[in-house]
């Protein structure tokens, strides 16, 4: 099994890696900018959306199709992003996960595809498509892939009470 952490190892080391970037065309404005990075590291490949890549407001789309699975990756595709919270999609291949992530604040996850394990404070979880849990702000967690799946990650920061 592969193993993910939220962040990049602090003794990464610049030949360790290689980044990529991905042109992609905007063709509502018929101009070109970088929203992806391809990060490998030690052979896997996890992309990365910039922040500037949010979804398109006011325009209808399928929560589902808006991210892709690649090989021995995760994906993670911004849909708002706020200084009081955010909402992101993401995509496990099969064998991949993140983990050892603790936020401040409580996280609302959706499973839109798939099934996966989420481990709270070292008790497995298991959801399949539709089914959600919210995961305690200070909690450990690890996202596991046991197959592949997607889903939606949900953080709300204003408001926040212990």
């Amino acid at each position: 099994m592969t193993t993910r952490q939220w962040g990049l190892p602090d003794d990464l080391k610049e030949k360790e890696y290689h980044t990529l970037l991905k042109a992609e065309k905007d063709r509502d404005s018929l101009s070109f900018y970088v929203n992806t990075i391809y990060l490998l590291l030690h052979n896997h490949k996890i992309k990365l959306e910039l922040e500037n890549t949010e979804q398109e407001k006011s325009k209808v789309f399928i929560i589902v199709e808006i991210i892709e699975y690649i090989p021995n990756s995760v994906v993670i595709k911004t849909i708002i992003k706020k200084t009081t919270g955010n909402i992101s999609a993401v995509s496990f291949d099969s064998g991949e996960s993140l983990i050892g992530r603790v936020s401040p604040f409580d996280t609302f996850i959706q499973v839109i595809d798939g099934a996966a394990e989420i481990v709270i404070d070292e008790k497995s979880h298991l959801l399949e498509t539709g089914q959600s849990i919210i995961i305690p702000a200070h909690s450990s967690s690890t996202i596991k892939a046991n197959v592949r799946f997607k889903m939606l990650s949900t953080i709300i920061k204003s408001g926040y009470e212990d």
